[in-house]
């Protein structure tokens, strides 16, 4: 392995890794020598997923810990117990999202637009300002908010949320303006239609699928894994000069748009 892209004493804390494409990225940043922190609501998920990185990768390179992100003291015992493991955190991914509303925003009710808006952003902004103050003591660190392509453009199905990964973009962006003096870079990924358990609903729907693939260049549906590299990437050496960026990965559906 070449150094550019070594993770080797970096440690990383995945948010809703225990499945899709928090998995992914999990498994890939391990591979490359980091330090995992594997967390989602259910331990037990979260604890399988550590144990075949353990196993593949060697003893205490993962750590299963369940965190519900809608709680913010949950994040910060996610946090305390991160750096009980490994020191120090030189890598967030705020992975976890919810989308638990269909259709015209006109009819989604108060408390999901609340939920969606807590869960997709506020939950990310806590954790930021947990992680942030000890990256700029250490003058270094990679943020990676995993957005959505659902953020780029309007949706007539999935308005919330697509507000949600709009305003993820933009946490992105601030956070790169403000703390980029301290050598903290922020970035975004925005996947197109992924096949994950998450997107379940839009993947197994033929009429859907058919339609968002025949939007794409490559005329297929992603893989979790294909998302992985990127935050490899943005983790890594070879990311050190990219801040305040939104890389999309959609298999060119925006470039068919």
């Amino acid at each position: 392995m070449t150094t550019l892209f070594d993770l080797t004493g970096k440690n990383a804390i995945i948010t809703g890794s225990s499945r899709g494409i928090g998995k992914a990225i999990a498994l890939r940043m391990a591979e490359h020598g980091a330090k995992v922190i594997i967390t989602s609501r259910k331990i037990d998920a979260c604890q399988v997923v550590a144990d075949e990185i353990n196993s593949k990768f060697g003893k205490d390179r993962a750590l299963a810990i369940a965190c519900n992100i809608s709680y913010k003291d949950q994040l910060k015992n996610l946090y305390t117990q991160s750096l009980e493991f490994c020191g120090n955190i030189s890598t967030l991914v705020c992975n976890a999202a919810i989308n638990p509303y269909f259709g015209p925003s006109m009819n989604i009710s108060d408390e999901a637009f609340e939920k969606i808006m807590k869960s997709n952003v506020q939950s990310n902004f806590w954790l930021c300002n947990e992680v942030i103050p000890d990256m700029i003591k250490d003058k270094n660190g990679s943020i990676i908010i995993i957005s959505s392509i659902a953020g780029l453009h309007g949706s007539s199905f999935l308005g919330t949320y697509a507000i949600s990964k709009a305003a993820d973009s933009q946490l992105a962006r601030n956070i790169s303006v403000e703390y980029g003096r301290n050598n903290i870079r922020a970035n975004c990924i925005s996947p197109g239609l992924i096949k994950t358990d998450f997107a379940r609903a839009l993947w197994e729907n033929e009429s859907i699928l058919k339609a968002s693939t025949n939007r794409t260049a490559l005329k297929r549906i992603g893989m979790p894994d294909e998302i992985a590299g990127a935050a490899v990437f943005l983790a890594s050496e070879a990311g050190s000069f990219m801040t305040g960026q939104n890389i999309v990965i959609d298999g060119g559906e925006s470039e068919q748009s």
